[in-house]
C-alpha cells in the first residue's frame, strides 16, 4: 500500500505470492512499474478494502496512511513497515529488507549483487563534474544528503544547492539560483493541468537558465523510489554529461 514498497515487492516476490498493490503503482508518471502493476488488484491503502482481501501480510512504507496502519494491526493482520531509501547505499538495504518480509533472501541477494555490480560502474567517473542544480516544485531542491542529490553525484555532477548551504534540501530562492549559475538545471516533469506550485517553473530566470545551460527533465519515476530503477536515473544523467563535456 505503498507506491516504493509496491515495486520492491513486485522485483522480489514469487509468482502468485503478492496480491495487490497501491493505485499509485498503475500510474506511468511515478510508477517505474506501471505496466508490471497490472498483473495485481489494485488498492487504495483503505482499511476495509485490504482487510476484505484477507492478506496474509501487509506492506506498508513509513509515511503510509497511519490510520490504516492502525486498523490492520487490531485487526490482527500483520503490518511489515519499510522506511524509504534517503541514498542509494540504503537501496540495497531495502532489497534486502523486502527479502525478508517475503522469505525471499536469496532471490533479494541477486537483485543487490546487480544493483552493486552496476552502481560500482557508473560511479567510476573520471574528468571535470560540471555544476547542476535540481529545481522542482515551489522552488524546492535537493542536497547531496537525498537520494536524488546522491542520484546526481554519482551520474558526476557536482549539486550547486550545496554550495548555498542546502545540504539536505529546502526551498531555494530564485535569487540565489540565478546568482549560483549551475551548468546544468534539472527540473521535474510537469503535471497535466494548472498548478500554483510549478508556476515557478515558468519564471523568467528559471527560462533563462534553461536557455544558457544544459538543462535535462526528471523522469521522475526512475528517482523517486530507492529501488534499482535509480540505476536508470543515474545513466540518463550520465548521458547529459558526456554531451556537454564533448561540446
Amino acid at each position: 500500500m505503498n507506491l516504493c514498497t509496491d515495486q520492491l515487492a513486485m522485483m522480489v516476490a514469487a509468482p502468485g505470492q503478492l496480491h495487490s498493490v497501491s493505485y499509485l503503482a498503475f500510474d506511468p508518471r511515478g510508477s517505474a512499474m506501471a505496466e508490471e502493476a497490472k498483473n495485481y488488484h489494485i488498492n487504495h491503502g483503505l482499511a476495509e478494502e485490504i482487510y476484505l482481501m484477507q492478506p496474509d501480510l501487509v506492506i506498508a512504507g513509513s509515511f503510509s496512511t497511519r490510520a490504516t496502519v492502525d486498523m490492520l494491526k487490531r485487526l490482527g493482520i500483520p503490518v511489515a513497515v519499510l522506511n524509504p531509501a534517503y541514498g542509494l547505499d540504503e537501496v540495497r538495504d531495502r532489497l534486502g529488507e523486502m527479502g525478508h518480509v517475503l522469505g525471499r533472501e536469496e532471490a533479494a541477494q541477486a537483485l543487490i549483487d546487480d544493483f552493486d555490480t552496476r552502481l560500482d560502474v557508473l560511479r567510476a567517473v573520471s574528468g571535470k563534474r560540471p555544476s547542476a542544480a535540481l529545481y522542482y516544485a515551489n522552488g524546492y531542491t535537493s542536497g547531496d544528503r537525498t537520494l536524488a542529490g546522491q542520484i546526481l553525484f554519482a551520474a558526476g555532477f557536482e549539486n550547486a544547492s550545496v554550495e548555498a548551504g542546502f545540504a539536505s534540501g529546502g526551498i531555494l530562492p530564485l535569487e540565489v539560483l540565478a546568482m549560483l549559475e549551475p551548468d546544468a538545471l534539472i527540473t521535474g516533469r510537469r503535471y497535466p493541468g494548472a498548478s500554483r506550485s510549478e508556476e515557478i517553473l515558468d519564471h523568467p530566470i528559471v527560462q533563462a537558465l534553461r536557455e544558457d545551460s544544459a538543462s535535462g527533465t526528471i523522469t521522475d519515476r526512475d528517482w523517486v523510489c530507492g529501488t534499482p530503477f535509480v540505476l536508470r536515473a543515474i545513466e540518463g544523467l550520465s548521458k547529459v554529461r558526456r554531451d556537454m563535456l564533448a561540446d
